[in-house]
């Protein structure tokens, strides 16, 4: 196998020390602990992975007072796009 990566940059020397520590209760070494945690985190669903469609989305309440909420928003939007053209 090929010459593996020795230094990993901006790890948090606490996390290693604990890491290293937990290597010393077990029979595995940090190369294993790495790896394993590197596949976990592979193996998770990538976060923006889901394709959807605009008509996936259902409205939600916003509760009293916000029935008119919507133009009072079109109005701040509207009004700023109409003085930049």
């Amino acid at each position: 196998m090929w010459n593996m990566i020795r230094w990993i940059r901006n790890l948090d020397p606490e996390a290693y020390r604990a890491l290293k520590a937990r290597t010393n209760l077990s029979e595995r070494t940090v190369g294993d602990l790495i790896s394993d945690a590197i596949r976990s985190y592979l193996a998770a669903p990538y976060p923006f992975s889901k394709r959807g469609s605009l008509r996936d989305l259902t409205p939600e309440d916003a509760g009293p007072g916000s029935e008119h909420m919507s133009d009072a928003i079109d109005a701040t939007v509207y009004e700023s796009t109409r003085l930049l053209s």
